[in-house]
């Protein structure tokens, strides 16, 4: 638990020195995302050390609200997973995002652009029901990135889920998707559309005309994507 206090018996006050220093709601939000491991947790905090990273999860583990436990499956790996008082954070994780996609400009959403958050996202939240019922792959370009941020994959299984990765697996591409990454984003929280995105050559797909037909569908949103945006 952090050294710094306010000193006072406010509830708001105390919640406040647990949860406020910098990216613990964060790591809550990837929890409650569910990532247990910490390989998983760091894919959705890919610009956070993972010495902070630990350092967060002692202490939230110390105010009883995250529980290291071993894997059920693997003895040898740790898990992190959020104990009663963690799951009652849930709405107030939720209506932190609820609250940015409503009142934080557009503009300075898309000034914070993640390429590697973006893909995690989106893998984990990707709608399998309308892609064939085969495995699919679909490589993501963005063409304005380096190159080792230039080229993902996705690897849709209908047995084994979604998969991602940043080397080339070695399957048959089903669907390519070139995009500037400022756009992609903007589709992905709601701001833009594929449709507008395909029109004004902002992104080019090519490949499974199912796939491309059906890429808003399957694509998915950020879960915070459906509310309103109040401010400009």
């Amino acid at each position: 638990m952090t050294t710094a206090s306010y000193q006072q018996f406010c509830p708001v006050a105390m919640a406040a020195e647990i949860l406020c220093p910098r990216w613990t709601v964060v790591v809550l939000r990837e929890m409650f995302a569910g990532s247990t491991r910490f390989n998983e947790l760091r894919r959705g905090v890919p610009r956070m050390s993972p010495a902070l990273l630990s350092l967060r999860l002692k202490e939230l583990e110390a105010a009883g609200i995250v529980a290291r436990e071993a894997s059920a499956s693997d003895p040898g790996i740790f898990e992190y997973h959020l104990t009663e008082s963690g799951r009652d954070l849930g709405p107030l994780v939720e209506a932190f995002g609820i609250w940015g996609q409503r009142r934080i400009e557009s503009n300075l959403s898309l000034q914070h652009l993640d390429v590697d958050l973006l893909m995690w996202d989106m893998r984990r939240n990707l709608n399998i029901t309308p892609m064939p019922a085969r495995r699919s792959v679909v490589e993501f370009v963005y063409p304005k990135l380096p190159a080792t941020h230039r080229r993902f994959w996705l690897i849709v299984d209908p047995e084994s889920g979604v998969d991602l990765c940043k080397i080339d697996p070695g399957f048959d591409v089903d669907l390519y998707v070139s995009a500037d990454l400022r756009s992609m984003t903007a589709i992905w929280l709601g701001l833009d559309t594929v449709r507008a995105a395909v029109a004004s050559q902002r992104m080019v797909l090519t490949g499974d005309r199912q796939l491309t037909a059906s890429m808003q569908t399957w694509l998915g949103l950020s879960p915070f994507a459906k509310e309103r945006k109040l401010a400009s």
